[in-house]
């Protein structure tokens, strides 16, 4: 099978299917480092376990893009 097969193949995915191979290919390109990818795992629990104690606040995506365009 050629890339440009692939390609095609990969264009008739749903959305989340073609996010998913994308992410599965940037994975294959480098070794993740197992220290990093565990203290990120150990970031995102903590973060989850903070905003389902109410100690962090979701808000719009709007709201964001306009605080880093401000910096």
């Amino acid at each position: 099978m050629t890339h440009t097969e692939i390609l095609e193949s990969a264009r008739m995915l749903r959305p989340v299917e073609r996010l998913h191979l994308i992410d599965a290919l940037l994975e294959s390109l480098d070794e993740p480092d197992p220290r990093i990818a565990s203290a990120w795992q150990v970031e995102a629990q903590d973060r989850l376990a903070a905003f389902d104690h109410g100690e962090l606040r979701a808000g719009p995506i709007e709201e964001l893009f306009a605080k880093v365009r401000a910096l």
